[in-house]
């Protein structure tokens, strides 16, 4: 038999840490690398059908005392046993704010623009690979300021060459508020400048060939999200509709802090999420975890998030 067949593992192993240990010692260290922080890429391409699918990352960041926004109507002990079968902490949270663009091929339409001066939507787009002249048309799924606020960058347009497009009952209901303070008066600033570009649409017309709208109302009053389908390949972009996969998602009917209708937003949801895991139809959320796409799966009375892996690159 080998010679090797006489070394037992304990030998082994002992003679290879001397040996690496002996290698190490012998060997002069040049430039300690720098600590970083935990982060990763900013845009994430898949395909569906001939469009090409891009989701942006425009800024995250983390929120403490998270209970007062999501499971507001739960005990502290059932959030945390949530929390805890979930393997993430009760008590903070890390949020993520995704725009999206998707290439038709014949139009760029950008999904959303993020939170403006606090955000990297121009960084994004091109780290992606376009720039804001490239953009076609602007969707905006409804008036939120971590949608609105990247529309106008230092008193400019960010996306000089778009046109608008959001719902006619979510800027109806915002643009006849006290235009003095809050999303009103940000509306103000970033959207009644462009409106001479901007279309109204409704919940059932189309963007664009394979864009259709959907009314998922709730989260505000005109709350719109799309599908998306090209060569029969879908995926739905679905905005806020549920605003995190633990404590939204998988239970539908906890309430949310921003959902201003908290009944018709919890109906949308369990509504919406038949839909996708009935369907297998993958989505992405705008605040779900980066590159915020998934699938839905049933569970008991609520629902599951199965985050993609390498499904949408086939």
């Amino acid at each position: 038999m080998p010679l090797i067949s006489e070394i037992t593992r304990r030998q082994f192993v002992a003679g290879s840490a001397a040996v690496t240990t002996a290698s190490l010692a012998s060997t002069s260290t040049f430039a300690k690398a720098p600590l970083l922080d935990a982060t990763g890429g900013i845009f994430s391409r898949v395909k569906r059908g001939s469009f090409d699918v891009t989701t942006l990352l425009d800024n995250q960041f983390p929120v403490n005392n998270i209970q007062s926004i999501f499971g507001m109507n739960v005990s502290k002990e059932e959030f945390g046993k949530v929390s805890a079968e979930n393997l993430i902490p009760a008590d903070k949270s890390q949020f993520f704010f995704t725009p999206t663009v998707v290439n038709t091929g014949n139009e760029l339409i950008l999904f959303d623009t993020g939170l403006g001066e606090k955000g990297n939507i121009v960084g994004a787009l091109a780290a992606a690979g376009y720039t804001p002249d490239q953009v076609d048309i602007v969707v905006i799924t409804h008036m939120h300021p971590d949608h609105i606020s990247g529309l106008i960058l230092n008193g400019k347009p960010t996306f000089p060459n778009a046109h608008y497009v959001t719902g006619s009952t979510e800027y109806d209901f915002w643009i006849k508020q006290d235009p003095t303070s809050g999303i009103p008066a940000l509306m103000v600033k970033k959207v009644k400048p462009l409106v001479e570009k901007l279309s109204f649409i409704k919940g059932g017309d189309t963007i664009a060939s394979g864009i259709t709208a959907m009314e998922t109302f709730g989260h505000t009053p005109g709350h719109m999200s799309y599908m998306i389908e090209s060569k029969g390949k879908q995926i739905a972009l679905l905005a806020d509709f549920a605003n995190h996969y633990a404590w939204s998602l998988a239970y539908p009917d906890w309430e949310v802090k921003f959902d201003m209708d908290k009944a018709a937003a919890a109906a949308t949801r369990r509504k919406v999420l038949d839909m996708l895991a009935t369907d297998k139809i993958p989505f992405i959320g705008y605040h779900m975890p980066f590159p915020a796409t998934g699938y839905v799966e049933t569970r008991d009375n609520g629902f599951k998030y199965v985050p993609t892996s390498y499904q949408l690159k086939l």
